[in-house]
């Protein structure tokens, strides 16, 4: 069910429906994850596992690591040398204005900011450049949810 707890303001984000969610994730092939961490403590690690699994090619982004999960880290968007069909960010709501700039600027097609991140700026600025924005959703949570076939 959706959170409607901030549809009054006529300038807040509203995700997308479950059908677009779920035709996004069957498109998507490369996910960078912002804030992936090799910890098993974090949920990063534990989605990036799963999406993993599910076959997705995912590519850590984290400064502090090197690799995460046999995957090479980068420390920036835009050192990744391949297209971007998702953006999934485990940082603070402040910290997402740049990241929403840095996915802009490798163009990718969705920025998507997991459960508890939420940043009106910057679902503004990524909906302006033509980029899908999903707001305060767990990704592995929604492609469980939407019952999607591992590729």
């Amino acid at each position: 069910m959706e959170d409607t707890s901030f549809a009054k303001d006529p300038m807040s984000h509203s995700n997308p429906t479950d059908d677009t969610l779920k035709q996004i994730l069957i498109e998507a092939r490369t996910i960078a994850m912002v804030g992936a961490s090799s910890n098993p403590e974090r949920p990063s690690n534990a989605i990036m596992k799963q999406l993993l699994h599910a076959g997705y090619r995912v590519i850590p982004v984290n400064p502090k690591e090197t690799e995460v999960l046999g995957q090479r880290a980068y420390s920036s968007l835009g050192e990744i040398p391949d297209p971007i069909d998702i953006v999934d960010v485990f940082r603070r709501s402040e910290d997402t204005p740049a990241i929403a700039d840095e996915a802009i600027a490798v163009h990718a097609k969705v920025l998507w900011l997991q459960l508890g991140v939420r940043n009106e700026a910057a679902a503004q600025r990524a909906e302006a450049a033509g980029l899908t924005v999903v707001m305060d959703k767990c990704i592995g949570a929604t492609h469980r949810a939407l019952h999607i076939a591992a590729k």
